[in-house]
């Protein structure tokens, strides 16, 4: 099964990202989860909405029809989500490949609760099939983690590991 791993953050040390790197990592065999940047994708501009897409548009939701699931972890910027994932979302609000999708949620700061308010309301509004018992908040504020050490950590670790758990049952149903 192919899930795909969205991270809202463009930093090079992004908790966001390392909470998904980690999930790559804790994740079983039959599982394969793509990270999918979302700096790659131009300005969503309805007027380039239209055949031929952009390439990158057109991989992304290539990617998006192939996958069963989706996971978007976010950070928190003024109280929202930043312009980059947004963007993202944007440029699948017309996709045939994304309603219905589940989604995942994973969110790495207790505090970030206006930006999952937000996404929650954005992937809704897009016909996303959010799978609430598969969002998982980890308490990384103040946390300095990568990957390797979000995964070896015996508390974070069984999040995620409940979480991905989750929403591999949600996919497959």
């Amino acid at each position: 099964m192919l899930l795909l791993a969205v991270s809202g953050s463009l930093r090079a040390a992004s908790s966001n990202t390392a909470a998904l790197q980690a999930l790559c990592l804790l994740a079983p065999p039959e599982l394969e989860i793509a990270l999918y940047d979302v700096g790659r994708l131009p300005h969503f501009n309805p007027d380039l909405d239209v055949e031929p897409l952009p390439a990158p548009v057109r991989e992304l939701r290539a990617l998006v029809g192939r996958c069963a699931g989706i996971v978007i972890s976010s950070p928190e910027y003024a109280h929202g989500m930043p312009g980059s994932l947004k963007n993202a979302l944007d440029w699948l609000v017309s996709s045939f490949e994304f309603p219905g999708k589940p989604v995942a949620l994973v969110n790495t700061s207790p505090r970030a609760v206006h930006a999952q308010a937000a996404l929650t309301e954005t992937l809704t509004t897009m016909s996303a099939r959010l799978v609430p018992e598969a969002n998982v908040t980890l308490p990384l504020l103040g946390r300095t983690l990568d990957a390797a050490g979000i995964a070896a950590d015996a508390e974070l670790a069984a999040l995620l590991r409940r979480a991905l758990d989750a929403f591999e049952r949600a996919c497959a149903a």
